[in-house]
């Protein structure tokens, strides 16, 4: 197999299909003509099947990107919806029914519990959530109506690890659909299907468009739930823009030298913070003082941008006084594009079993494109500001 670089520079493109044009052109597209009543009838599709008949089923630009990210991730097929969201909402929905049990763990992203808890609860499905370092015990935790295991590892926010391989061992026994967001990490450093994983669901928003102006979410299935989840997306109206849907594959031309770059800053500012005396402790999987960083050595090829580090408590003026004239940093949700972030959070409100134990402020960051040295000399003025507003 050619190695990922060359891969994303060629994947999904086939310009002599179009005339030579090395990148596949915007199809804008609602309604699709058809040349006569015999192709009408040969081309309307069955539901789940893919075919250029409407746009909302999708055109050659959805199907480039489609095909790239089964590619990338080593799928049966993939699927295009218009936001990260919706294609977790798209895999989980998919595979359940009132009556089912959830398993989902509690370090997931907080737009995911919110659909458990206020969506899934209402269609009478049980949403149970679950502590990442659970490992084999999960099988402690299936019931004969258990449906469906949700990972997304490192956790959001916090970064533990789930024992993968431990995780799925367990569940070999049992007929469950698994569901694991890969955003973190991207197919380049870590591939769930290889694993066992059924159905990998990623935020194309984020580092596979990389420039902070693209909503997409995509879904990767196994050859078990390929059919079931397109059937599904169909049934129900989930799509793609096809602008966004160019971008999201322009984006992944360069995703191979942007992770890198990415990569590399997040690793000099964590080593950097840990040795900040504002700094209770640094949370990166690559970091050795990581709980989980065997796991992380074990099973991935890489990390990425996005981590966190915990301060001393302090007060909401002081905080201010460090986070609202930071000259770099911007104060912002979502990531993985070329702008570096730093925003606090209180994770606790969005965990029930596995909270987070440190009596400091939470801060998530998100290295973008900048060089390393002048993002540190923004965080060290920063600092300067904190101390000297808590004196």
């Amino acid at each position: 197999m050619k190695k990922d670089a060359t891969r994303l520079a060629h994947l999904g493109n086939h310009p002599f299909d179009n005339h030579g044009i090395i990148n596949p052109p915007v199809y804008h597209a609602s309604t699709v003509a058809f040349s006569s009543v015999a192709a009408l009838s040969n081309r309307m599709p069955d539901v789940g099947e893919r075919k250029v008949a409407y746009g909302r089923l999708g055109t050659p630009t959805t199907f480039a990107v489609e095909d790239t990210f089964a590619e990338l991730e080593g799928a049966a097929g993939a699927m295009a919806v218009s936001s990260g969201l919706a294609a977790i909402s798209l895999a989980m929905m998919s595979q359940l029914v009132p009556g089912d049990h959830a398993l989902v763990v509690d370090t997931v992203y907080a737009p995911v519990r919110r659909l458990c808890d206020h969506v899934l609860s209402r269609l009478g499905i049980e949403c149970e959530y679950f502590d990442p370092a659970i490992g084999a015990e999960i099988a402690t935790l299936v019931r004969d109506n258990t449906a469906l295991v949700y990972m997304e590892s490192p956790g959001s926010h916090t970064f533990e690890l789930i024992d993968v391989p431990a995780v799925m061992t367990a569940l070999d026994a049992y007929d469950v659909v698994t569901v694991f967001d890969n955003t973190w990490a991207t197919p380049l450093y870590f591939r769930p299907l290889d694993h066992g994983i059924d159905i990998v669901v990623e935020a194309a928003t984020k580092y596979l468009g990389g420039h902070s102006d693209v909503m997409m979410g995509l879904v990767a299935c196994n050859e078990r739930t390929h059919a079931s989840v397109r059937r599904y997306r169909d049934l129900v109206g989930y799509c793609a823009s096809p602008d966004d849907a160019y971008l999201v594959q322009r984006g992944i031309r360069t995703l191979d030298v942007r992770l890198s770059r990415h990569r590399e800053t997040a690793l000099a500012i964590a080593r950097w913070l840990e040795g900040r005396d504002e700094v209770i402790r640094v949370i990166h999987p690559a970091l050795p003082s990581h709980p989980g960083h065997d796991i992380f050595k074990r099973d991935f090829a890489g990390s990425s941008g996005l981590f966190s580090f915990v301060i001393h408590p302090t007060d909401e003026h002081a905080l201010s006084a460090m986070l609202d004239h930071m000259s770099l940093f911007l104060m912002g949700f979502s990531w993985g594009g070329y702008d570096s972030l730093l925003i606090p959070y209180d994770i606790n409100r969005f965990r029930s079993v596995a909270p987070l134990n440190d009596d400091g402020v939470l801060l998530r960051l998100h290295a973008g494109l900048e060089d390393a040295q002048d993002l540190i000399a923004d965080l060290e003025q920063g600092f300067e500001r904190l101390v000297a507003a808590k004196r």
